[in-house]
């Protein structure tokens, strides 16, 4: 005779939607995730549009926050707020408002800078936005069509707050056919903005050039690792490798009092650019452009030695696939052991990374296994990411992608 089977758990009950808070979207499982993409999604309300502010709801039925939707994006939906109660407009403003006090009152950036991320997507409850502020300039990247239709609506408080007056708005052209966002309807605000900046960081001058620079012209996540460099270049024959419109290059030299700073970069216009800060600085810097792969070869066989290496060079990795990023984690171990052979025994080395796909500790592990491969070792000091203006929500550490290495090699 065969053994009793336990009872089977009764089927869940109906879900009755008809008293939920048009327009909404259900989410297809328990997640606290702010990027629903497609396979988390469940059912949406007919009534919801692009661009919409939905209700969200969990896979329970209970309200869970608000989001904006939009059904053509590889991020159909994008939760800015977890929330028990319903989610309205109201809470933009409120976002925008959090997010412009941390900067500017808790962490009184202004004293030090007059460059700093503003909003930092995700990480202020604002997906799919990142605001740089550089003067009285902000540098808008738009990735999200309910982020686009408001923006406009937006920027006249946001200028209130930062103390700006223009503003630029970048929509990534292949992103923008996909959400449907036009970026015609930034013309204006665009016309009227300024082509080039001039800011200041840590009582360093900077030219940022919207049109010709990467990104939004100018990286403000390193901004805490240009300062601390200066601590270790007093003298110092120092190489920057990858330096892009020179910012390690003139803290080093300028509030480091470096002896000798040499700056590589395969980007001719970057490179003029950095010219022209050395100059708004009167800083006399050796400018070299060249592939960071190529002149690191050379300089091996050349057998020249520098006191100070920092490598920052440009994403290599795109995607989570092992088999798809191979080739980006070996450039980075390959460029790695090129940098290292080019340190002298006791001198530092400072590495980093700005892959989001790429962990920590197996960033770390590439260059340790550069380092072995050269029978040398690394004596860490410290590891850091990028300043206080680029906050990780606690639900969203994904976002952390800045990984910097400082390192004494012997």
């Amino acid at each position: 005779m065969s053994e009793s089977q336990p009872p089977k758990d009764p089927p869940s009950p109906p879900i009755d939607r008809s008293a939920w808070i048009r327009p909404w979207a259900q989410l297809k499982y328990f997640t606290f995730q702010p990027a629903i993409f497609p396979r988390l999604l469940g059912q949406v309300s007919p009534d919801a549009r692009a661009g919409d502010l939905v209700n969200v709801y969990d896979k329970g039925g209970k309200l869970a926050g608000g989001g904006l939707y939009n059904p053509r994006a590889k991020i159909p939906l994008r939760v800015v707020c977890h929330s028990a109660e319903p989610v309205g407009e109201s809470y933009f403003e409120s976002a925008l408002r959090r997010a412009v006090e941390l900067r500017r009152r808790i962490f009184t950036l202004d004293e030090v800078t007059d460059a700093y991320r503003l909003i930092n997507s995700d990480g202020d409850g604002l997906s799919g936005l990142t605001i740089d502020r550089y003067g009285d300039t902000l540098l808008c990247e738009v990735y999200s069509l309910g982020i686009a239709r408001r923006l406009p609506s937006w920027l006249p408080l946001l200028h209130e707050l930062a103390g700006t007056r223009h503003a630029r708005v970048v929509v990534d052209h292949d992103l923008g056919s996909l959400e449907g966002i036009k970026p015609s309807v930034f013309n204006e605000t665009n016309a009227a903005a300024p082509a080039v900046v001039k800011i200041r960081e840590h009582g360093v001058r900077y030219e940022v050039d919207f049109a010709e620079g990467h990104k939004t012209g100018f990286f403000c996540d390193q901004r805490e690792n240009r300062r601390r460099l200066a601590r270790f270049t007093r003298e110092a024959r120092v190489l920057d490798l990858c330096c892009y419109t020179g910012g390690f290059s003139l803290c080093a030299k300028v509030l480091g009092g470096a002896a000798e700073v040499t700056s590589v970069d395969l980007d001719e216009a970057a490179i003029a650019q950095a010219r022209r800060n050395a100059n708004l600085n009167q800083a006399r810097l050796k400018f070299v452009h060249a592939d960071a792969f190529a002149y690191a070869r050379q300089m091996q066989t050349n057998g020249e030695k520098w006191d100070v290496v920092i490598l920052d060079p440009p994403k290599f990795i795109f995607t989570r696939d092992e088999h798809g990023n191979w080739e980006g984690r070996q450039k980075y171990e390959d460029l790695n052991l090129l940098a290292l052979s080019l340190v002298r025994p006791g001198g530092v080395f400072v590495t980093c990374s700005c892959s989001g796909l790429l962990s920590l500790e197996d960033f770390e592990s590439h260059v340790i296994k550069a380092a072995h491969r050269q029978q040398r070792r690394l004596q860490f000091f410290d590891r850091t990411g990028p300043g206080a203006d680029h906050p990780v929500y606690s639900n969203c550490l994904e976002s952390r992608y800045l990984k910097v290495l400082w390192a004494r090699v012997v």
